[in-house]
């Protein structure tokens, strides 16, 4: 029986993350300051421009602030959704490219011909069609790259880079 590791999911990096975090804490932010004009004095300005402007508005505060934290929560969510994830059968990239638009690619163990480890930035598997799929770039390279050689050492996978034997842990047969 073929060796199935566990499954392990790696994120994208904080460079990633940090464009959806500042939405998500300004739409944050902007809806705290339409509950606080609820409850703040009828005479204050907070409740003049946010409370009793609103009939004239085609759009109110309430809905513009639903509407902005809604979609903060999207985009933190499709932030999380993104990396890469090894599992029994092989490996799964996930990634957004234009527009927004996500990308998702599996590539079973026995269409990789080899695993690159040796570039600076990314992590490469080259298939058994010729061509060099690159996966996205995740936070914790080093755990990455561990996890694809293991599974290389122990599926007869050649691996070009990476650590070597000596540094597995003993846990090898195991997983």
């Amino acid at each position: 029986m073929a060796y199935r590791p566990r499954e392990g999911s790696f994120g994208p990096p904080l460079r990633v993350w940090m464009p959806a975090l500042i939405y998500l804490g300004a739409a944050l932010t902007v809806s705290s300051v339409v509950a606080l004009a609820r409850q703040a004095p009828s005479q204050s300005w907070l409740f003049l421009e946010l409370v009793e402007r609103d009939a004239q508005r085609s759009v109110g505060a309430s809905l513009a602030a639903a509407l902005l934290l809604v979609s903060a929560v999207s985009v933190t969510l499709r932030t999380a959704m993104r990396g890469v994830r090894v599992y029994g059968d092989g490996v799964e990239l996930r990634d957004v490219v234009l527009f927004g638009w996500p990308r998702l690619k599996r590539y079973q163990w026995a269409q990789i011909d080899r695993i690159v480890l040796d570039q600076p930035h990314h992590i490469a598997l080259d298939l058994w069609d010729g061509t060099r799929a690159f996966l996205p770039r995740v936070r914790d390279r080093a755990a990455l790259s561990r996890a694809l050689e293991k599974v290389g050492y122990l599926r007869a996978i050649p691996v070009r880079g990476g650590l070597g034997l000596d540094d597995f842990p003993d846990e090898l047969g195991q997983g």
